[in-house]
């Protein structure tokens, strides 16, 4: 099985896309400063093909080698020195940060701001963006979010929910939701109007939040006004329900931490739901699908 299926997301529009591809995996050189993605020569430049994308998934398929991730810590600072230089000399207005070794040998994991996770050769000549999958026994796996999960599950076993907003259920807790949203998301509109249901079967939902337009934006305004509430699940059911509220960002804000926090857990889009197992769950799904995935089959209150 190729990746899992997901209900509707509203996807990170933060970050340019290099060229006017619309494959869905693009492999690139850096030539003269400028990011080029590889295709056929009589259309090197802009033109998308398939050549762009089959590259890309055969040096994958060909070389990938799987080994325990390494931590920027481990990455020799003549390899992260590299691989950032040649990627700020095409696109100095983005920022980089070396995650550490690829399971592909000779490349390497880099996290754009903002935007996706590059695998970047270690001399930063080359790169390709997209899901990396390692080919397993009857279906694809994919590689970072299958590390992903650990580190997301050890990450929520051990943080304090003191900087989220909760709507707990009036009963027992029988199951937890850690949730990215956005309060200008359909989706995550939508999975708000059921978590009164979502209650009913014993499910507690933590909201972060994940202002897909980035830091600073009307969206991140409008999510720090909540978060700095005195009555932060009125203003964010308020918010999300399309109602004008007085803007009133406070310092101490949690949002950007949030979004930041997202973007290195492998979100993308919202609302993006973590289990407490570490199980990301992309996009909306009913109340009543989500109580599946935890065993429950009715309502307790």
């Amino acid at each position: 099985m190729l990746g899992r299926p997901f209900g509707g997301t509203c996807p990170n529009l933060t970050f340019r896309k290099l060229t006017p591809q619309s494959a869905s995996q693009d492999y690139a050189t850096i030539r003269d400063s400028k990011f080029v993605t590889i295709s056929n020569q009589d259309s090197i430049l802009l033109k998308t093909t398939l050549m762009s994308a089959t590259l890309a998934f055969v040096i994958v398929i060909a070389t990938l080698v799987l080994w325990p991730s390494v931590t920027t810590a481990e990455v020799p600072s003549t390899a992260i020195n590299a691989i950032t230089d040649k990627l700020r000399s095409a696109r100095p207005d983005l920022s980089y940060r070396v995650i550490g070794k690829a399971p592909i040998t000779g490349f390497y994991e880099v996290q754009v701001e903002s935007g996706p996770v590059l695998y970047v050769s270690a001399n930063g000549e080359h790169f390709f963006d997209g899901d990396l999958y390692q080919v397993n026994a009857g279906q694809f796996v994919n590689v970072r979010d299958m590390r992903l999960i650990d580190e997301r599950q050890s990450l929520f076993a051990s943080r304090s929910t003191s900087d989220m907003i909760i709507f707990r259920p009036t009963g027992q807790t029988k199951a937890v939701m850690n949730v990215f949203t956005d309060v200008d998301c359909g989706y995550c509109r939508k999975l708000h109007r059921e978590v009164p249901e979502l209650n009913a079967y014993g499910i507690e939902v933590r909201y972060l939040a994940y202002p897909r337009a980035g830091i600073p934006s009307e969206s991140y305004n409008k999510m720090a006004t909540a978060w700095c509430a005195k009555n932060q699940q009125d203003i964010l059911t308020r918010v999300k329900s399309g109602e004008n509220i007085p803007t009133a960002v406070c310092d101490n804000n949690p949002v950007a931490a949030h979004f930041a926090l997202g973007r290195d857990l492998g979100v993308s889009g919202t609302p993006s739901i973590i289990l407490m197992d570490g199980t990301m769950i992309p996009g909306y799904q009913p109340a009543a699908d989500l109580a599946k995935i935890f065993g429950l089959d009715e309502p307790s209150s």
